[in-house]
């Protein structure tokens, strides 16, 4: 399957980029091809335009990149901080220049803070906007609390217990994926 792991800081120091690395390697040791997507290293600016409202090849560069990746996604993997108890605005941003392309996929929501509720205040208005754009959240969450010391640089896991529920919510994860890439190649409802 193809899950693109949607990163949601561009602050300096960020620690979100642990747990997208995480993500990213545990998805591909279960053969899965899991691009990242770095809003720092995508540089869009504010959101003026939608992807479609572009006339057709006109689009910049890595909008047209992000959309083609996106067509051929089976789910998406969110990866928020959050920030006064909310989704960080690097991400809204990166999610509003899409809406079709996220149509009948799961999403998975990986949440983290350097505090003990692991970002799940985010994740929560997460789940309203993944709804809306069409790639409704499968139930688990994985939270990451105090994410500095869960997870090393490299995204490696300090703690059994993490290591664990990344299997688990992905277990979970990959479910929905398959049934709802099973149920596309029949039809969609409109």
């Amino acid at each position: 399957m193809t899950v693109p792991v949607l990163l949601g800081s561009v602050r300096r120091d960020r620690q979100g980029i642990r747990a997208a690395r995480l993500i990213v390697q545990a998805l591909e040791a279960r053969g899965h091809e899991a691009p990242l997507v770095d809003p720092m290293e995508l540089h869009l600016p504010l959101l003026d335009r939608m992807y479609k409202e572009h006339p057709a090849g006109e689009a910049p560069e890595p909008l047209e990149r992000l959309a083609t990746l996106y067509r051929r996604a089976d789910g998406f993997m969110i990866v928020s901080g959050e920030y006064n108890n909310g989704i960080p605005p690097a991400l809204k941003n990166l999610l509003d220049y899409f809406l079709e392309e996220y149509f009948w996929r799961p999403s998975g929501i990986v949440c983290y803070s350097a505090g003990q509720f692991g970002g799940v205040r985010a994740a929560m208005q997460l789940r309203m906007t993944l709804a809306e754009l069409g790639m409704p959240s499968i139930p688990s969450l994985l939270p990451i609390p105090r994410i500095q010391q869960a997870l090393g640089e490299d995204g490696v896991a300090t703690d059994e217990r993490t290591g664990k529920s990344a299997a688990r919510f992905l277990d979970e994860f990959t479910w929905y994926a398959r049934a709802l890439r099973h149920q596309r190649a029949g039809g969609v409802p409109y």
